[in-house]
């Protein structure tokens, strides 16, 4: 049992209908045994509504989350209610929803926490205080395996938290921290590695229009970036999806592996256009 493996699958923001829709397909051709992924942006690119959320929930296990949770009203109607959806641990105290969410797997407890940057980022309390004390609330549960999702826009936050929270928290035989990936950029980098048991990823990347400015129109996104006039970025339309983010292998004591998944295929999900993944 100490040696049983789990597959895991970790999507990177998933971005409006095109990458809801490769991300259902990818999932129906691959037996996984826990799924995540970042829905902030699933909504037409800017948040997840509560019909989004419940046709989701049917094939991902845990939705993570970032600074864009907020931006579909009737998210407040169903936050609190949502077993499976986490919101940034770090907003206030009295912010609607939770920043993190437990599993059973079999007798496997594992713990899903979600954090904000804060460089580049909105203000927010420090992901290294909230997150160090949820960790230690969960060690008390029992947990088995912590995973972490953290939004934010500096490289180097994310590596140093990944760093910190490696060294703090886990040992050569034996991790807590699981898996840490980074997201937001929806730039997938090619740093994936195995840091003293922890799966670890700079920007897990996005799911969405490949033919795209990170999931937006081209024309929107160079008013806006050429103009610095409040242009209303346009989710993309696009012959082609990509679907990004990570696989990862691992056990009671650790992640034993880590690949990049790095697709492009046609919009009826049928023809896979183009593969590129590392392990």
């Amino acid at each position: 049992m100490e040696k049983e493996e789990i597959k895991l699958l970790f999507f990177g923001d998933i971005t409006g209908r095109l990458g809801r829709n490769a991300v259902k397909s990818y999932l129906a051709d691959n037996q996984v045994n826990f799924v995540i992924a970042n829905i902030e942006n699933a909504s037409h690119g800017f948040g997840l509504t509560k019909k989004n959320y419940i046709d989701l929930s049917e094939y991902i296990n845990c939705f993570t989350s970032g600074n864009h949770i907020w931006d579909k009203k009737d998210v407040y109607e169903y936050i609190n209610e949502a077993q499976n959806l986490v919101r940034p641990i770090n907003y206030p105290t009295g912010t609607p929803g939770k920043g993190s969410a437990v599993f059973d797997l079999n007798g496997h407890k594992i713990a899903v926490i979600n954090a904000l940057g804060r460089v580049f980022m909105p203000p927010m309390d420090s992901p290294w205080q909230v997150v160090i004390e949820e960790i230690e609330r969960l060690k008390q549960e029992n947990i088995e395996s912590i995973f972490v999702d953290f939004h934010a826009e500096a490289t180097a936050e994310k590596i140093c938290f990944s760093k910190y929270l490696a060294n703090t928290y886990n040992t050569e035989e034996h991790a807590l921290i699981k898996g840490f990936f980074g997201t937001h950029t929806h730039v997938q980098t090619a740093d994936e590695q195995i840091l003293k048991g922890m799966a670890y990823i700079t920007d897990a990347g996005f799911c969405g229009a490949f033919d795209s400015v990170i999931g937006m129109e081209f024309s929107t996104s160079l008013k806006r970036l050429s103009t610095s006039l409040p242009e209303r970025y346009e989710i993309a339309q696009s012959a082609t999806a990509q679907i990004n983010g990570v696989e990862v292998l691992f056990d009671r004591t650790g992640a034993t592996q880590i690949k990049r998944i790095n697709l492009i295929v046609d919009n009826d999900n049928e023809r896979e256009v183009t593969i590129g993944s590392s392990s």
